[in-house]
């Protein structure tokens, strides 16, 4: 068995059922975290919780958010709770077409302009730069691997 992602009649990913459950658990996590709906829900077959749309201008506005905040820490542990996640749905949204833009500056990263969780001891272990470039590489690797 095997869930199908859609955007109108394309079909964007077909991951199986366990990897597409564990994905839209976390998108509901991310969606409490980020306060932002994710456009992902019941597919053009409803009834059939294996088929979800996606609507591209509110993914494109959830996943941009999920970036900037995921570019804006440098907590270690954070990061690595949310690098394959963030990168699974960038890979998504570029396959919808939505242009997903990485944080060009230290200034632009802070999601809401606050760094609210930090780390102590101090983190010199990630630059900012190294954080984006990380989330780009991950995600270009996250899209081959997933099945259309």
């Amino acid at each position: 068995m095997s869930m199908y992602f859609e955007l109108g009649d394309e079909t964007l990913w077909n991951p199986s059922n366990g990897a597409g459950r564990l994905f839209m658990r976390q998108v509901e996590v991310f969606e409490a975290e980020l306060g932002l709906p994710s456009g992902i829900g019941q597919g053009k077959y409803w009834g059939d919780p294996d088929t979800l749309a996606v609507d591209p201008v509110a993914y494109a506005e959830f996943v941009r958010g999920l970036v900037a905040w995921h570019c804006g820490t440098s907590h270690s542990v954070i990061l690595a709770l949310s690098e394959g996640f963030a990168a699974t749905a960038v890979a998504l949204a570029r396959r919808a077409g939505i242009e997903v833009e990485t944080p060009a500056s230290e200034a632009d990263q802070a999601w809401g302009g606050v760094r609210r969780d930090v780390q102590v001891p101090g983190n010199a272990r990630v630059s900012s730069a190294a954080v984006v470039d990380a989330l780009d590489t991950r995600a270009r690797e996250v899209d081959r691997w997933m099945a259309r």
